[in-house]
């Protein structure tokens, strides 16, 4: 299973950080990835479950979020992530595959974001070459 373009997959001790829907129906993507391979609950669109965390980039009704509602559930991440530095993320390109949205909408939320979080190299631009863009 390949979740970036550049190849890299999640290491075993990373929380897989993925796109998901309010209403927590992970049937495709990276979200059927994390409930078949991550411990995603189905019925759960956010946050920490098993070895994975949703970031909605969908509503419940499975219609793309505005950048706004994203921006705040990343916000939410960003803090969940500072305060669990024992913790690894493996943070997957969320919302540039089903949710519609281009890398340079969605990557710029995550600048700042702790070291404790890795990105996609294609981030590496948007992230203005930060030292978290690891995988």
């Amino acid at each position: 299973m390949m979740f970036h373009t550049d190849g890299n997959q999640p290491k075993n001790n990373q929380v897989f950080v993925f796109g998901s829907n309010e209403a927590g129906r992970h049937g495709a993507g990276a979200a059927k990835a994390a409930r078949l391979h991550y411990g995603a609950e189905y019925g759960n669109g956010y946050g920490l479950q098993g070895q994975s965390y949703a970031i909605p980039t969908k509503d419940g009704r499975i219609k793309t979020l505005s950048l706004e509602a994203i921006k705040r559930y990343v916000n939410e991440f960003k803090l969940f992530a500072k305060n669990n530095p024992q913790m690894e993320f493996f943070v997957t390109r969320i919302g540039c595959g089903l949710a519609g949205y281009n890398d340079s909408d969605i990557a710029p939320m995550f600048v700042g974001s702790p070291s404790n979080c890795s990105f996609a190299s294609q981030w590496k631009t948007y992230l203005n070459g930060a030292h978290n863009v690891k995988h």
